[in-house]
């Protein structure tokens, strides 16, 4: 696992109304700051991706769907410089993963519907300088291949 990566399992609450699916709170032992809560949408096959920040930290819940998340660890001086680690979140897999500054990260919309991701990152989206530096999702000096592995 990357440095500073922390998976919280969810847990899903069901009765005869429906469910609830507590995801972040403030008393999380990996709690910093929040910034602002946002959803973004990812189509079937389609790669959003690769970025990083400087400063944020995202928090990452898939609600709706499945989606393939990837990181990719390029930080100077990191214990695990170098390492990639993908999830599978989203329905079949309710985890928030917590992805530190400094870490590249991407997604990949998996299965047959839009996966629709919640993200709480740390700090708030600054038009004007935004936190957010990216790099091209395929043709690039990373160690991944966005294809789907058959077999």
């Amino acid at each position: 696992m990357i440095d500073g990566v922390v998976v919280k399992p969810l847990k899903v609450i069901p009765d005869e109304r429906g469910y609830l699916m507590e995801i972040f709170r403030d008393d999380d032992p990996f709690f910093r700051k929040f910034g602002q809560a946002y959803l973004t949408v990812v189509y079937p096959g389609v790669v959003k991706g690769w970025h990083y920040h400087k400063v944020q930290d995202d928090h990452f819940c898939v609600v709706k769907g499945m989606s393939k998340v990837v990181l990719y660890d390029l930080r100077e001086g990191s214990p695990t410089k170098g390492e990639v680690n993908e999830f599978f979140m989203g329905e079949k897999n309710p985890i928030l993963l917590l992805i530190p500054h400094g870490v590249l990260h991407g997604m990949k919309g998996v299965g047959v519907e839009p996966a629709l991701l919640l993200n709480i990152p740390t700090e708030h989206y600054d038009y004007k300088d935004p936190d957010e530096y990216r790099v091209h999702p395929h043709d690039n000096d990373i160690p991944y291949d966005w294809e789907r592995k058959d077999g």
